[in-house]
């Protein structure tokens, strides 16, 4: 064995950051979490799964983002409305279980774009929700995706999430 060798299996492995410590480190405060606008809960846990209901970029009671992308809204705009969907889905998934550090995996990301009908970069707005996840979970959680065009959201917001979380007691 060499000295380089010797050095790596001697070196103390660093333990990857925890999902709150990745918050902090990137800035991010989490918004209050949204109250539902009907009659259902904002999540559900069966068994080690938590589901989450369809999230949207909603800032109190009202949404922040209104129209369709690839009509009244460009994919700027559709992709911003997705990280502030997307954050509303880490505040939900906090304020149940406590903490983000218990999510083990995301299992499934379903990400649903209201467009034009010629629009065709629904990809691209539902990655502003991949990516701010993978920056929080960590790549090697991350989720299938589905993305979906749709004609209208609740709301009129551009986009809405379902995600479903693994989770450890």
């Amino acid at each position: 064995m060499n000295a380089n060798s010797t050095a790596r299996l001697e070196a103390p492995e660093s333990l990857p950051a925890s999902a709150e410590q990745r918050l902090k480190e990137l800035g991010i405060k989490l918004p209050a979490p949204p109250q539902p606008f009907g009659t259902y809960v904002e999540a559900v846990q069966t068994g080690n799964l938590l589901f989450l209901t369809g999230m949207l970029p909603t800032e109190g009671r009202g949404a922040k983002f209104i129209g369709r992308v690839g009509a009244e809204l460009d994919v700027e705009a559709g992709c911003q409305a997705a990280h502030l969907a997307a954050l509303n889905v880490l505040a939900v998934a906090r304020l149940h279980l406590g903490s983000l550090d218990r999510v083990t995996r995301i299992v499934r990301l379903g990400v649903s774009v209201a467009t034009s009908g010629d629009f065709r970069d629904q990809p691209k707005v539902a990655d502003a929700a991949s990516e701010l996840l993978q920056d929080v979970f960590g790549k090697d959680k991350n989720p299938c995706r589905l993305v979906y065009g749709v004609a209208s959201l609740p709301l009129a917001t551009p986009v809405e999430l379902e995600v479903i979380f693994e989770v450890r007691d």
